[in-house]
């Protein structure tokens, strides 16, 4: 009989030791920012979207760079005056001219080239992670 109870203890223990485990699992996904994520935190970003990816410039390292145009891979079709536009879509920019050209980097696969008036500005891709 009392082999019986302890065997009986035993199991009781266990049951109520794995019933205890409530864990909860939770998903947490990421996603790039948006236009609108960019200039809520800095109306005055200079920024454009490419690959429904937003690209910012002013960004002191980056500026600091040695970077060599690569290839041509487009240019800006349409301005965006709405500073917390929502509808943000690719080539469009917020300060950039229509028709600025954009070049990818030899040196850096992250940052894009963009060329207008004879002036070069370097932007980095906005990614999370």
């Amino acid at each position: 009989m009392k082999r019986y109870k302890v065997i009986l203890t035993g199991i009781i223990c266990s049951l109520s030791l794995f019933s205890c485990d409530d864990t909860e699992t939770k998903t947490v996904t990421t996603k790039n920012p948006n236009a609108e994520e960019i200039l809520r935190l800095d109306r005055h970003a200079d920024i454009f979207q490419w690959k429904e990816v937003i690209y910012q410039t002013n960004i002191d390292w980056v500026n600091e760079l040695k970077l060599t145009k690569n290839k041509s891979v487009g240019k800006i079709t349409s301005v965006s005056t709405n500073a917390t536009n929502k509808s943000f879509k690719n080539g469009m920019a917020n300060n950039l001219p229509i028709g600025a050209k954009i070049y990818s980097a030899k040196e850096r696969e992250d940052i894009l080239i963009v060329e207008f008036n004879g002036r070069v500005s370097y932007y980095l891709a906005l990614v999370e992670g």
